[in-house]
């Protein structure tokens, strides 16, 4: 059964910097997305869900286990699945032997059972030809597809992913797709991302700012969010829109409070997040 999450009111300060000022939200299956620019708050976000990090107020319930106390938080532990964003692995590893590792510490100690779950995760992000490898001898985007084995490993009901897609090509992220939508029923699947491509490829999206959610919907509905303000036209832009951009045609494409006798199109997924993350002026 995949996990639920609850977050109450949690906050996370670095010194002086608020980085999540009291922020809710829960889950139970399917793929959220937390999306946001640079300096949202995203990782931050995923490191407290994660157990990695801890929170200044507020909680964090995974199953209502409680990662403060420690019997609790290695039960959460044992239905976690995590990929940060820095992936490292110790020069000199083998590929196999950084999941074999990794299995241990996730408590499967029988070794025919491990051996075959380490190859089981290898063959569905494509590198269990890589097996006998060094990690360093991986390029950057398999660097991050054995991260994400890592992830993987035992089944967990619980996946959390600080931007998953990072340094992979479109192969690659093709791949990380169909792994994660063949998931989504089973685990409780939560990916950070800037990119609204893929945040538009999962049920349910986050937009998160400066600390704070500015929406919680389906794509659909962020997009909608946009409805009646994306237009295209000629010419120059008009003053205080959200933003404008120069199409293939030649049009500019603009997204704010339309002029009249403009020509409205369809809004996309990335005209609502622009529109609910601020009211600021922005021209591309």
């Amino acid at each position: 059964m995949p996990a639920h999450v609850h977050l109450d009111a949690i906050t996370r300060t670095f010194g002086k910097r608020t980085v999540l000022a009291g922020l809710d939200l829960m889950a139970q299956g399917g793929q959220l997305a937390v999306l946001g620019p640079n300096g949202a708050g995203k990782t931050t976000l995923l490191r407290c869900l994660a157990t990695v990090l801890g929170v200044n107020h507020g909680s964090v319930r995974v199953d209502g286990l409680d990662p403060g106390h420690e019997r609790e938080h290695r039960e959460i532990r044992r239905r976690l699945g995590y990929l940060p964003q820095d992936v490292g692995f110790a020069r000199g590893t083998r590929v196999f032997d950084a999941l074999d590792h990794l299995a241990v510490l996730k408590e499967h100690r029988e070794e025919r059972t491990r051996r075959r779950m380490v190859f089981d995760v290898l063959d569905r992000v494509g590198l269990r030809d890589r097996a006998g490898d060094k990690t360093e001898e991986l390029s950057g985007g398999m660097q991050r597809r054995l991260g994400l084995a890592g992830a993987l490993l035992g089944a967990p009901t619980l996946l959390v992913l600080d931007e998953p897609a990072a340094g992979l090509d479109p192969d690659e992220r093709l791949r990380l797709r169909e792994i994660l939508g063949e998931r989504r029923h089973d685990m409780t699947i939560v990916i950070s991302t800037h990119l609204t491509d893929e945040a538009a490829m999962c049920d349910r999206v986050v937009v998160l700012d400066e600390g704070a959610i500015r929406f919680d919907g389906t794509p659909a509905q962020l997009a909608a969010r946009a409805d009646g303000c994306t237009w295209v036209q000629d010419g120059f832009p008009p003053p205080d829109i959200r933003a404008s951009w120069k199409q293939a045609d030649g049009r500019l494409r603009c997204l704010g409070s339309p002029p009249p006798g403009v020509e409205l199109v369809p809004p996309r997924l990335e005209d609502g997040y622009l529109l609910v993350r601020s009211t600021s002026p922005m021209a591309v």
